[in-house]
């Protein structure tokens, strides 16, 4: 269901009653500092209307069309100074006739910068793909997309995330980039899972580091990980092998020695002695050995990276304008 406010299709005069030519209208969801909220040309809500939106040199705004629920604006002149500021503001609706409908909270409309996932490939209405590609005005080249239905999320992501990079540089002001028609980067969410921030707020817990995670897991948009590891000896729990080499005894057994003093027979060289000798016995002999190492044969390996990659299914990541 669709409505719109008061403001729609009239004109908007500064405090000395002179028309806000070039006046800017900033529609912003209800209950929040300055998240942006859509507004649509038609009660369809399919074509989004720039945020701001900006009056003509009559200060008029033209008609536009907002979901049902509460809303909060934010009205300035053309450089920028607050002429008007209201919150709660009810959406009148619903367009499609019948009377006022049913008022919807504004929070469960899904807002600039939101993700979705969605089991496609292609373009998708109110939505760009997170995909390191750029945005910015029709007159600005952006790669994604080039429109100006692109303004507010321009504006979010130059203010949320320092990081983005922008064509030859980030200005005084998101606007102001705009103005000159700059483009900025998406968010790259290629072959990526969605991490929670390591503390949202809160303290770090401590279940991404830097250490394993290969960044600062405290920063919006930061990528780490990795699809496969190469395993190092640094990663093999430690080990020292042990073992022996086994030097047995060296024996030698029943050696034959002569008995030089014994002689049989006589000795005054008439002849017929025998040359006697006497069978030793057993003898051992042990000799001590030096240590010694041996070389291997080298086993297979390739230092072939491990897959740490989970299971997955692939589908397309799209941020709402």
């Amino acid at each position: 269901m669709a409505g719109t406010i008061s403001l729609s299709l009239t004109q908007q005069l500064d405090e000395f009653g002179k028309p806000l030519a070039g006046g800017k209208l900033y529609l912003i969801a209800a209950g929040t500092v300055s998240t942006p909220q859509n507004a649509y040309q038609d009660s369809a809500l399919t074509l989004v209307l720039p945020n701001p939106i900006i009056m003509d040199a009559a200060g008029r705004l033209p008609q536009f069309f907002l979901a049902d629920g509460s809303i909060k604006i934010r009205m300035t002149d053309k450089n920028g100074v607050e002429k008007l500021s209201a919150d709660g503001i009810l959406v009148v609706g619903a367009s499609s006739g019948g009377g006022g409908g049913s008022p919807v909270d504004a929070t469960t409309v899904m807002a600039t910068g939101d993700l979705k996932v969605r089991y496609g490939t292609g373009i998708l209405s109110g939505f760009v793909r997170a995909n390191a590609r750029t945005i910015g005005s029709a007159s600005s080249g952006a790669t994604e997309r080039a429109n100006a239905d692109t303004q507010a999320l321009f504006e979010y992501l130059w203010n949320t995330d320092a990081n983005l990079a922008v064509s030859t540089g980030r200005g005084v002001s998101s606007t102001a980039d705009w103005g000159a028609n700059k483009t900025i980067t998406l968010p790259d969410g290629r072959g990526r899972t969605l991490y929670g921030l390591d503390d949202m707020g809160n303290s770090a817990a401590g279940r991404l580091t830097a250490s394993y995670f290969g960044t600062a897991a405290t920063v919006l948009g930061a990528a780490g990980g990795s699809e496969s590891k190469v395993l190092v000896t640094g990663n093999l729990p430690p080990y020292t092998p042990a073992g022996s080499i086994a030097n047995g005894a060296i024996t030698i057994s029943n050696p034959t020695v002569p008995n030089a003093g014994a002689f049989s027979g006589n000795n005054n060289g008439g002849g017929g002695g025998a040359f006697g000798v006497i069978q030793g016995g057993p003898a051992t002999i042990t000799a001590s050995q030096a240590s010694s190492s041996f070389t291997g044969t080298a086993q297979g390996g390739a230092s072939t990276p491990v897959a740490v990659a989970s299971p997955g299914l692939l589908a397309t990541i799209y941020i709402k304008l």
